[in-house]
């Protein structure tokens, strides 16, 4: 597992989302698998007003509590902080603050990310950093995304000692 830490700035990002929770994806009725075919069927990626359409992100927001509460997953793409809220998209932000960035393995895309969500897990079990919960994400770049031959980022939002 590859990781380091950098600092990113605020960004709104509008697309599908839902509420779920990790104990709820674990089990037959998860809703993420049917949020990536909903975001897929929309033709979103050919919106006119998105920022750098390429960056695709995958949204984890408005956390409950931790690791074991619920949370909000949005899919979509980076807009203008002055875009049109009153589309039928759905809105989210990131936040601004430090970030681990993690990268996967090559491989099947469902496969690395699932597998290195649970190394991330692992590594904050025991790690002197501890997480914010403000928002993490998952970056693809779809030029040239083989989702059988994926390398994916995944940023998780730490504490920050101040």
């Amino acid at each position: 597992m590859e990781s380091n830490i950098t600092h990113r700035p605020s960004a709104v990002l509008t697309g599908v989302s839902i509420r779920t929770s990790n104990q709820r994806e674990s089990e037959p009725q998860g809703q993420i698998p049917a949020l990536w075919e909903e975001y897929f069927r929309s033709g979103f990626q050919e919106r006119q007003d998105l920022i750098n359409p390429h960056l695709l992100y995958a949204l984890y927001t408005e956390y409950e509590s931790d690791v074991n509460g619920e949370y909000r997953l949005l899919i979509g793409h980076e807009v203008d902080r002055d875009h049109n809220r009153g589309n039928a998209a759905e809105t989210a932000y990131i936040p601004e603050a430090a970030y681990i960035k993690f990268t996967t393995q090559k491989g099947p895309f469902g496969q690395v990310v699932l597998q290195l969500w649970q190394e991330i897990w692992d590594y904050f079990r025991t790690s002197e950093l501890k997480r914010a919960y403000s928002g993490d994400f998952e970056l693809y770049d779809m030029r040239g995304f083989d989702p059988q031959n994926a390398i994916v980022d995944i940023y998780v939002a730490i504490q920050e000692n101040r």
